[in-house]
């Protein structure tokens, strides 16, 4: 059998089985390259409500009356901090959420987290946060990366294989991160 059969034939299988890691990490790239202009591991929801005057000062708020509060609001879990932020204002910190309480007038401005089902876990698996195991994947996927483009561009023979516009065309996907290199 001819070296560019068993090229195509090692291309095509690789290809199948990089395709879902090629998903994953396609996805999460562009979700993480946009990460100055919203948050792709959480949905952060703002909810605005009343729940009548609690104190004249936050200074003066018990750990009874937080309870109460965020039993008003339906929030669960334990309290991890307040904090006063200015005299009639409060800050209650829960493990996924966070409340800004006005004391005196009971306006409650609380934000609701929660991960963005899918994305998340895209994002951990592309920014290597399991390590371990994980690595020797992204490892492999690397090295299949590179046998995938290296057999790619050997592929095809004549004016449409790397001898024709091949050439120009892997020179344009070299010059390119170069360019922004030498720029940034």
């Amino acid at each position: 059998m001819k070296w560019r059969k068993w090229n195509r034939i090692i291309h095509r299988d690789l290809g199948y089985i990089a395709f879902g890691l090629t998903m994953v990490y396609a996805i999460s790239g562009f979700a993480v390259n946009h990460i100055h202009d919203w948050n792709s591991n959480y949905a952060i929801e703002k909810v605005t409500t009343n729940v009548g005057p609690v104190a004249d000062i936050s200074t003066a708020v018990t750990p009874e009356q937080v309870q109460s509060v965020l039993r008003e609001l339906e929030l669960d879990g334990p309290v991890q901090n307040t904090f006063p932020v200015e005299p009639e204002k409060l800050q209650i910190f829960l493990e996924e959420n966070s409340v800004m309480l006005d004391v005196r007038t009971g306006d409650a401005v609380y934000e609701k987290v929660s991960k963005r089902p899918g994305l998340y876990e895209m994002n951990v698996l592309h920014l290597n946060k399991l390590r371990g195991t994980w690595t020797i994947v992204a490892d492999v996927f690397a090295v299949l990366l590179v046998v995938l483009a290296i057999s790619g561009i050997i592929m095809i023979k004549g004016k449409k294989g790397l001898s024709g516009r091949g050439k120009w065309l892997t020179a344009a996907g070299i010059i390119v991160p170069i360019v922004y290199i030498w720029m940034g």
